[in-house]
């Protein structure tokens, strides 16, 4: 076997460039926006003075600025806005709940669960789509109480990603490499071809994916849980309410999560009792919907929703702290007036340990008097909102909060199924689907034209942009082609799980530093070659591409659900090395033996 000529200095500078990058992210020194951006100025200008071969110099221009309008950057935002959909309409809260009964028996078997529908759901469905549904959902249950999204998010992602190598559909990338075998001479594989292999691989991940990956991510949550602001609230108790004609010890397993009775009330409970609670917000909501009782009186609540209906606004509650200078210093909420003067309804009142126990908290009728430095829950509408702050004194807090617009739920979970179904069939490329998905969200205002800057990650677009330049040079430089060349040289004296452990493993360094479809186009005809001139069966070599191909763990470019997660939970660069590394090195282990043992190598 000859020894292959020396690389162009193209490929030299696009195996450093690529080097770089990954040692600028995983240093953390720099913002990854910061090192996105470099990474596609070093190529633009780079190739603008040194073009590639056969090209001019703004040619370069384009491979460097290709990313900012490739389609799968289009996916990601559209898929964004989708499941920035699914949570303002609070689409998903049945299922998050359903989850949530199943974390509040046990985390750990909460966790075990959600893993197992996860993988399951991407063996059929496209694992794009799979994770756009799970994500949403596992974000409600953190702050439901569950564990955190940080520590769910990458072992969910990895679920999904095992299961969608499980078969020939799982994603696009097993096409491609069937498709390019096919091409090569390899009969056609069946849509369970391999199934049996990558799920024997799965029992042995799924430990790590359970157990041990939580333990090396932390808890990136901004506010930890001790920092929760408490409200107290008097809810009362409507004719339809569960409460009605129980006793309180009959109904505290049904509570909401983080809600307590301060009162204690003996005897059955009866229609329009009011009864001292204290919780979060996310617990006052709880109430209000699962005990069918309110917290304000029910004409300023109705008031505010028809108000915001005629205008097409959004209901937002905010938190405000009360000034030395309010009127409502030493006023209870039922002598302020706050819902016939500026139409808000207050929903509870936090009142910090510093000026808890002062004289006289209380009224005759045992509402509490408000005090300097207490902190109110309120909902209305944005400009009522301004308008109670500024004529009564009061700061508002960051963390303005937008209520579900539950009433354009079904329709949201409609689209988002919709899209998901019409891509995992193919009937639709998932990004024709995800696009007209985005649409709808917004023509039916699920999701407003002014909120999609909530929904959209600065930081994962540029990524997205910066890993497609990187690939498109790694590939047009010959850089990927070259190391194919010194591969195969080097396995001629290698046992048969070695030369497929090897070859996954350069396959799976094309994946996470450049895409799936390099390392699917560079690899595959690369490990048809290698079996011919070793002298080994092509199909566990075009396997051992296949998986290379899904084994993208390790880095946060590797794959668009690697970072459709990485706003959600917070991550670092670091964070998908931590984890990614010794899963990749599990299942290339795991992998290669199986192959071994399977086609008697």
């Amino acid at each position: 076997m000859m020894i292959p000529d020396a690389p162009s200095y193209h490929a030299l500078a696009a195996i450093a460039v690529t080097i770089a990058m990954f040692v600028a992210f995983a240093r953390g020194r720099l913002s990854i926006e910061i090192v996105s951006l470099m990474t596609i100025a070093v190529i633009a200008v780079g190739l603008y003075f040194f073009p590639l071969e056969g090209t001019k110099p703004t040619d370069g221009l384009s491979i460097a600025f290709s990313g900012f309008g490739h389609y799968a950057l289009i996916t990601i935002c559209a898929l964004m806005i989708m499941g920035r959909g699914l949570v303002v309409t609070g689409a998903l809260d049945p299922a998050a709940r359903l989850l949530e009964g199943v974390f509040k028996i046990n985390l750990q078997l909460g966790l075990l669960v959600s893993l197992l529908i996860a993988f399951f759901l991407s063996m059929a469905v496209n694992d794009t789509p799979v994770l756009v549904l799970l994500l949403p959902i596992f974000v409600a249950l953190a702050n439901r109480g569950a564990l955190p999204a940080s520590k769910t998010l990458i072992p969910l992602n990895a679920a999904v990603l095992i299961g969608g190598m499980a078969t020939t559909i799982g994603t696009s990338t097993n096409i491609l490499v069937v498709s390019i075998a096919v091409d090569l001479g390899m009969p056609t594989m069946s849509v369970f071809h391999y199934t049996p292999i990558v799920l024997i691989a799965a029992l042995v991940a799924l430990p790590y994916l359970w157990l041990v990956m939580p333990r090396l991510l932390g808890d990136n949550r901004v506010e930890s849980e001790d920092t929760v602001r408490r409200f107290e609230a008097r809810l009362r108790i409507g004719a339809d309410s569960v409460l009605a004609g129980q006793e309180i010890a009959t109904i505290l397993p049904k509570l909401p999560a983080n809600l307590k009775f301060i009162d204690n009330p003996q005897g059955a409970i009866h229609e329009d009792q009011r009864l001292r609670i204290s919780g979060t917000h996310e617990a006052l909501e709880d109430a209000m919907r699962t005990l069918k009782g309110e917290v304000a009186p029910t004409w300023v609540l109705d008031r505010i929703k028809r108000k915001s209906t005629d205008k097409r606004q959004d209901i937002t509650v905010v938190e405000m702290t009360v000034t030395a200078d309010s009127r409502l210093v030493s006023r209870t909420l039922s002598t302020s007036g706050i819902a016939d003067l500026y139409g808000v309804a207050v929903l509870g009142i936090h009142r910090p340990e510093r000026i808890i126990g002062q004289r006289d908290q209380f009224d005759d009728g045992g509402d509490l008097r408000i005090a300097e430095g207490d902190v109110l829950l309120v909902m209305g509408l944005i400009d009522d909102l301004h308008d109670f702050a500024r004529n009564d004194s009061l700061l508002i807090l960051d963390g303005a909060r937008e209520l579900p617009r539950r009433s354009k739920a079904l329709l949201a979970a409609a689209i988002m199924f919709g899209s998901v179904f019409t891509a995992s069939i193919g009937l639709f490329p998932i990004a024709i689907s995800a696009l007209g998905g985005s649409i709808l969200m917004f023509v039916t205002g699920c999701v407003k034209f002014d909120r999609v800057g909530r929904a959209l990650s600065g930081k994962v677009i540029v990524l997205v942009a910066a890993s497609i330049a990187i690939g498109r040079i790694v590939l047009e430089s010959g850089a990927a082609a070259w190391l194919g060349e010194w591969m195969s040289l080097g396995l001629q004296h290698l046992p048969a799980a070695a030369v497929l452990a090897v070859i996954m493993l350069f396959v799976t360094v094309l994946t996470n530093f450049a895409s799936n479809a390099t390392a699917a186009t560079v690899g595959t005809p690369i490990a048809f070659n290698i079996a011919s001139q070793l002298g080994l069966p092509p199909e566990p070599l075009i396997l051992a591409v296949l998986f290379g191909c899904n084994l993208c763990y390790a880095t946060p470019i590797a794959y668009q659900t690697n970072m459709l997660i990485m706003s959600e939970g917070s991550y670092e660069f670091k964070d998908y090395i931590r984890t990614g590394v010794p899963l990749v090195i599990l299942m290339v282990t795991t992998l290669s033996i199986l192959l071994v043992m399977t086609y008697g190598m």
